[in-house]
């Protein structure tokens, strides 16, 4: 009885021995598949620190470019300034920089300096540039600006405003060019324009953008239209030269009788126009009467003299007629002066 009693002690002693070993087996495995688990976290992770490294070292290259970049355009910036400032101080230009804060000029052309221009340089730039101070309250909100402004003793000069960086500053830059002989030029070619060579007053150009102007603003004038009388008949017999002779001697008549603020203009070869101020057409019939007797009897050639007129009033703002048909109205007003003429002076007029 012992035996077998001592028999099932030793098996269950062994049974619980082996449950035991079972549940440690299965702890074991659980372990070893968390540590498998954490294993594989571990290994993902290395895999997400590799590629973090290598976009580290991506940027890190991208950082090294843009730097690299930057230079590289600071030097361009700085090599552009300095090769602009080299070929102005070359030329007759101002070149202002201004500090856009301080409104202070940290550079000029005219003056070679460190720093900021001692201002009491500026005194003779203040003088022959009155629009000095103008140019300090410039600001960039236009980004781009060329604007002309006048200076001392009829001056003139075109301004180039423009931001920039100036050694690693944000600055203003005016760039200040003397236009004068240019606007003395300019102002020459126009009055060629609208003269006649021949004889120094206005030519048709103007008398018609005159004319027009007066009647789109409906002034009261009046127009004399005037005809040379045989000016080919001088031409043939006498020569080119006498013609302009008696052409000139013609407008100086004219121009003499009337004040320089009336406007007469030659519209063709003998034909010439007088406009003045109102409308008073029955005074300068009179004056005109008075003129052309002066010219035909006063001797200015030895050849008879002798010129024809037509007299229009413009009423304003109650003118219906264009410049054309004005024109016409006193064509056909100056030829009936011109048959009188030829009545008393067949050879001369034709």
């Amino acid at each position: 009885m012992n035996t077998q009693t001592d028999l099932k002690e030793y098996y269950h002693s062994l049974e619980h021995s082996y449950q035991l070993l079972q549940r440690e087996a299965d702890e074991l495995r659980a372990h070893e598949s968390q540590l498998m688990d954490e294993l594989e976290g571990f290994r993902t992770r290395e895999a997400q620190l590799k590629d973090e490294l290598e976009g580290f070292r991506a940027r890190e290259a991208q950082l090294k470019d843009e730097v690299a970049r930057s230079q590289n355009r600071a030097e361009m910036i700085e090599g552009y300034n300095e090769l602009m400032v080299e070929m102005l101080n070359r030329r007759r230009e101002w070149l202002l920089v201004i500090d856009p804060n301080t409104k202070e000029i940290i550079y000029c052309n005219k003056k070679k300096q460190e720093g900021t221009v001692d201002p009491a340089f500026c005194v003779a730039c203040k003088k022959r540039l009155p629009f000095y101070s103008e140019i300090l309250k410039w600001n960039s909100d236009e980004q781009y600006k060329v604007w002309e402004m006048a200076g001392e003793a009829d001056t003139h000069y075109r301004i180039t405003s423009f931001p920039i960086e100036w050694r690693e500053h944000d600055s203003y830059v005016h760039i200040i060019v003397d236009i004068t002989d240019e606007k003395r030029a300019a102002h020459t070619l126009a009055s060629k324009a609208y003269h006649d060579p021949g004889t120094g007053i206005k030519n048709r150009l103007f008398f018609k953008e005159y004319m027009e102007m007066i009647l789109r603003e409906g002034q009261n004038a009046t127009l004399c239209y005037l005809d040379l009388d045989g000016l080919k008949y001088v031409n043939d017999k006498y020569g080119h030269l006498e013609g302009d002779s008696y052409i000139q001697n013609f407008v100086e008549l004219i121009k003499a009788n009337f004040r320089s603020e009336d406007t007469f203009a030659r519209i063709g070869g003998d034909e010439f126009c007088l406009v003045l101020n109102g409308s008073i057409g029955e005074l300068i019939k009179w004056k005109m009467k008075e003129i052309l007797r002066d010219f035909q009897t006063s001797g200015y050639a030895k050849y008879q003299c002798s010129f024809s007129y037509g007299i229009v009033d413009i009423d304003g703002k109650k003118n219906q007629l264009s410049y054309d048909e004005i024109l016409q109205k006193a064509d056909e007003i100056m030829y009936e002066c011109k048959r009188k003429n030829k009545e008393k002076y067949p050879q001369l007029v034709r």
